[in-house]
């Protein structure tokens, strides 16, 4: 083999490492970032879960009135979340009654916006927990 079609093929494979790596690296990029936002997206909704966990916790042990239970739920709240805590009853098959305390957040996710006109650019995030009230007034 002569030495300038030696240089030729060496040339023509290192273009073909360049072309590969145009291809492979954004899907990589894309690939990155979606894990990414996937594990924010994750972390907040287990924010949401335990605030939502804590907030009717605290109101189903509070001796008090409803609404001042409902007052101490919510200021456990974090702000920008958006928090409903209702109080209801079940009646069971043998007649019993269970007074219940439900909380409900809410909280707009925004996504990072790597590349434009992909997506909404926000997912809404929603957590519930309820809880048999200990205390009846």
């Amino acid at each position: 083999m002569t030495p300038m079609l030696q240089r030729s093929i060496v040339r023509s494979r290192k273009g073909q490492s360049l072309l590969e790596f145009a291809i492979v690296v954004p899907m990589l990029v894309i690939l990155m970032f979606g894990i990414a936002e996937f594990g924010r997206a994750w972390m907040t909704r287990n924010l949401l879960t335990g605030a939502a966990r804590e907030a009717v916790r605290t109101v189903v042990v509070w001796p008090g009135d409803e609404p001042a239970a409902r007052n101490r739920g919510l200021a456990l709240i974090p702000a920008g979340i958006t928090a409903n805590i209702n109080f209801g009853t079940t009646t069971e098959a043998d007649g019993t009654v269970t007074r219940s305390a439900t909380a409900t957040n809410s909280f707009t996710f925004s996504i990072w916006r790597i590349f434009p006109g992909l997506g909404s650019g926000s997912l809404a995030l929603s957590s519930t927990a309820k809880m048999r009230r200990e205390y009846t007034p």
